[in-house]
């Protein structure tokens, strides 16, 4: 097969992938945004100081990377990206006319998927981007399939575990609200042993969805934590807000009208909840913020079900 041939069968997925391109040379720059630039979106850095900054900027689906750069060189710079939480998923390929077997060693060493020796072909570079590129997207892919709940299609625990951490430091970097929202469904047990596991598994499918349609911000999530636990997550909101969002989730599923015989609170499927808020201090644990959470809706069941309870914890561990 030749080089023309092959290129022509690595043709880009739809939507255009963002190539960020690192040289500290602009015609080396140049020569690989004429390769790319109609199958791509290119963005371009002429240093490791700037190609971290536009990284965590514009979060590409592919770095090209040159390795002898002044200042911070190509290792470092890959060094540094595989050290980040949020751009390590980032493949890099070296660009470079090094071509000894210890520096290719070198480059994998550090996080790089694949070497391109210069002067660039532009048939391998196309190719080698698109295989890359494909192979990143099954990777999310598999990885999105595995942080979903197979039941309700929301979020599952491990996803909320990601994400829960990362609100956590967001919140006290920037000293904004977190809240969170513990929901359990009223007496389950009872209508699983009533109506049946897959009528139960139906109203969890039903539940759930009428919980993310009051999760309506981007940054807001909801997730099932548990059996016939669910959580949600929301960042900057106080416990008003944190409660406005609660009883317009137990308005929702009441609306449903979801048939309970079983249930000693009323004819339908309702939920009790648990509401948490804080804005932590430096040193407060994380979990501290979900036992407050679970001890508040442990309250609402206590206090008769379909009904929310909510706290602010003013220190580590110590609600208001």
């Amino acid at each position: 097969m030749t080089i023309h041939n092959m290129a022509a069968m690595c043709e880009p997925a739809v939507p255009r992938s963002t190539i960020l391109v690192v040289d500290d040379v602009p015609a080396n720059i140049q020569v690989l945004a004429q390769i790319l630039k109609d199958q791509y979106t290119v963005v371009f850095a002429k240093s490791g100081e700037e190609a971290l900054a536009m990284a965590k900027k514009v979060v590409p689906d592919i770095i090209l990377l040159d390795v002898m750069m002044p200042g911070m060189d190509g290792y470092a710079v890959c060094a540094k990206l595989k050290a980040s939480s949020t751009l390590s998923h980032i493949p890099v390929i070296f660009v470079t006319a090094m071509g000894e077997v210890e520096d290719e060693t070198k480059g994998l060493e550090v996080g790089a998927i694949d070497y391109i020796m210069k002067p660039a072909n532009p048939a391998i570079v196309r190719c080698r981007v698109h295989n890359h590129l494909e192979m990143k997207r099954q990777r999310d892919l598999l990885r999105q399939i595995a942080l979903v709940d197979g039941l309700t299609g929301i979020a599952n625990r491990r996803r909320f575990d990601e994400v829960f951490a990362a609100e956590w430091r967001r919140a006290q970097r920037k000293q904004m609200s977190l809240s969170l929202i513990m929901c359990d469904v009223d007496h389950f047990k009872n209508y699983n042993d009533h109506r049946g596991h897959q009528a139960g598994d139906d109203c969890l499918r039903m539940v759930a969805q009428a919980i993310a349609t009051q999760i309506n911000r981007p940054g807001d999530m909801a997730a099932r934590y548990g059996g016939e636990e669910f959580v949600c997550i929301l960042p900057d909101t106080d416990l008003t807000g944190a409660q406005f969002i609660a009883e317009s989730i137990r308005t929702e599923l009441a609306a449903l009208g979801l048939p309970h015989p079983a249930s000693p609170v009323g004819s339908v499927v309702s939920l009790s909840l648990g509401i948490a808020t804080a804005v932590p201090g430096p040193d407060w644990p994380a979990h501290d913020l979900i036992a407050l959470a679970d001890a508040k809706l442990y309250e609402a069941k206590k206090s008769g079900r379909d009904r929310f309870c909510g706290a602010i914890m003013e220190q580590a561990g110590a609600p208001d």
